[in-house]
């Protein structure tokens, strides 16, 4: 934005007022030598004359004075003054040396000739014999005199006055002359004031134009616009700099573009990362923080920039900015999580922005999300020490049986047989465990294939129930008296599925079901449809999953009830099978429950429907 400059504060005001100044300060200085020299030579020029003029005076009434005969040296005297009668001369006196007038030029004041003159400095001047010679204004006259007293000596005798002539002359005609070269003088000046305020203009508008399209370009530039060229009047500095401003433009050009390029990458970097990062200044201020960072935070990137960066990562009670810069290691953070999200567990580095000088200013913090990494270590470390636990306790019971065995007790027909029993039931669980954990294994390797074919769900699921149905009612578990209820979809729903697995994930929820259903309990299977998946259900009135398990009963070895799942000779990973494979297959496994009323397990398959036609 151009901002609007005061006029008086305007090039084209200053230019024409310094060249003004400069020539009124000349003229002023030109003008008063002139005049004064001017007015000194003609003040000088003019006493020179009037001087001449009474040194001739003086020697043509010096006979005279020296006559005997008053009436002739009046006649004489009076006859002489008549030279003097007008022009420069107001009034001209000759004065005898007693003091008494015997000669005045002005006509109608002869009759003064004859008295005696009461002129002071006539008088002075024949007292102490010295000339007298002075200006003063004669108001009635209103002009400048210029009055001059001489005395006469005697030519026979030099110490001797004879006399005295008083002479006034009008000395305004030099100051009028003066006044006439001061107003020529004055009106050249005022010429000479028009003509150079003319040629300041022209010159200020020849200034001026490139210095405001240098301003104009240099705004331009400010502004982010490169694309102007300022025109370049000539080859002086005035030129050169406009060239310079426009070599500079370029060069700012470039180094925007470059600059900007560096920015889009920065940015383009920042926003894809994987990690977040935040930056800060040397006072820990948040200056950059990318999308990444914000996510991980679960923070507002408006609010937190500016903010200090030990209160967005919530280090405030724990260090201070100043413990951060010195610390080397990296921090663990863990981050809550609102919705009931899982909570994060971030990793953070912190890498100081230093210059050569060792002024620090800046630190930068990559975040990493390790949550998943925790979790798998984690589950790692459980899973160990479940493995461990699981095997420890038919170990230990294969153990003591043995031992007891090897100490003579094979010899009890009535004891032998029942802990050789439990020795082959411990084992075979063992064997069970070892097997899933193999299968797990080669799922997680992705060594698992699977042996699909397109099959009736219908017609399987009916198959594994009529199985189930026998055991109930011929097998171990008539005398529980379960009733196993179905209730599927009258349509044929085809999938791709490897049959022998989805069977084994079925068995699985089928034998959790009758192991916890009460006696006389009903097991409820459900076959529906979606628009775009096969969902089954199996239901049982047994004693429930509670809400904070609900979650974790799909993982490796975790059970609600230990004691009463290994009781039953569960290893605590046939819910973590199952979901593997139904992953493999596209699908998904999950559970709801209400305590002490029963279960629902859910199964989904990918199916896509079509028709009889379409088959054949």
């Amino acid at each position: 934005m151009i901002k609007k400059i005061k006029w008086r504060n305007s090039i084209h005001f200053k230019i024409p007022m310094l060249f003004i100044f400069l020539l009124l300060v000349s003229l002023q200085i030109i003008g008063a030598y002139f005049i004064r020299q001017l007015e000194s030579d003609l003040i000088s020029n003019f006493d020179s004359q009037m001087s001449l003029n009474v040194r001739f005076l003086e020697n043509s009434v010096t006979p005279v004075l020296e006559s005997e005969n008053q009436e002739e040296i009046n006649l004489a005297t009076q006859n002489v003054l008549r030279d003097y009668i007008g022009g420069d001369f107001l009034e001209v006196q000759v004065i005898d040396a007693k003091g008494y007038i015997v000669g005045i030029n002005d006509q109608t004041r002869q009759s003064m000739v004859g008295t005696k003159s009461t002129d002071r400095d006539v008088q002075q001047s024949l007292l102490l014999e010295s000339d007298r010679k002075y200006q003063y204004l004669d108001e009635e006259r209103n002009s400048r005199v210029l009055k001059t007293v001489s005395s006469i000596f005697s030519p026979t005798n030099p110490d001797e006055i004879i006399g005295a002539v008083m002479m006034e002359s009008n000395i305004e005609v030099v100051y009028t002359q003066i006044s006439e070269v001061v107003q020529i003088l004055v009106s050249a000046s005022a010429v000479a004031v028009v003509i150079t305020i003319f040629l300041a203009i022209i010159i200020s508008q020849g200034v001026a134009r490139p210095i405001a399209e240098m301003r104009t370009q240099t705004l331009a530039i400010a502004q982010g616009n490169y694309s102007g060229k300022i025109r370049i009047y000539g080859n002086d500095e005035m030129g050169q700099l406009a060239e310079t401003i426009n070599d500079l433009a370029l060069k700012v050009k470039d180094a925007q573009e470059t600059t900007e390029a560096e920015r889009q990458r920065l940015d383009s970097v920042l926003k894809h990362m994987s990690d977040g990062v935040i930056a800060t200044d040397r006072r820990g201020r948040v200056m950059i923080i990318n999308n990444r960072a914000v996510e991980l935070l679960g923070i507002n990137q408006e609010d937190t920039v500016g903010k200090s960066i030990m209160k967005v990562l919530n280090l405030d009670k724990t260090f201070t900015f100043r413990h951060l810069l010195e610390k080397d290691d990296e921090l663990i953070l863990h981050v809550e999580n609102e919705d009931d999200k899982e909570d994060s567990t971030l990793q953070g580095e912190f890498s100081i922005i230093q210059r050569e000088t060792g002024f620090i200013s800046g630190v930068v913090c990559v975040l990493t999300d390790i949550t998943e990494q925790e979790k798998i270590e984690q589950e790692r470390r459980n899973f160990v020490s479940n493995v461990s636990h699981e095997l420890r306790t038919p170990l230990t019971s294969v153990k003591s049986y043995t031992e007891s065995l090897q100490e003579g007790a094979w010899k009890n027909p009535e004891i032998a047989p029942s802990f050789l029993k439990v020795i082959a039931t411990e084992t075979e669980r063992m064997i069970r465990m070892v097997s899933d954990l193999l299968h797990l294994s080669r799922m997680d390797q992705g060594n698992m294939e699977l042996e699909k074919e397109y099959i009736s769900i219908n017609d399987l699921l009916s198959h594994i129930l009529d199985r189930f149905d026998m055991m109930v009612q011929s097998g171990a578990l008539r005398d529980k008296n379960y009733q196993i209820v179905r209730d599927f979809t009258k349509r044929t729903l085809w999938v791709d599925v490897d049959q022998d697995k989805i069977t084994q994930v079925i068995d699985n929820i089928m034998n959790n079901a009758l192991k916890y259903s009460p006696e006389g309990g009903t097991i409820t299977c459900r076959l529906m449809e979606t628009h775009n998946s096969v969902v089954m259900s199996i239901t049982d009135e047994g004693m429930g999953i509670p809400r904070k398990d609900l979650s974790h009963i799909f993982e490796r070895f975790y059970r609600v009830d230990r004691a009463r799942a290994r009781s039953m000779g569960g290893t605590g990973l046939g819910l973590a099978i199952s979901k593997e494979v139904l992953l493999l297959h596209g699908g998904r496994i999950w559970a709801t429950s209400l305590e002490n009323k029963g279960s629902t397990f859910f199964i989904s398959l990918p199916y896509v429907s079509f028709e009889e036609e379409e088959w054949s």
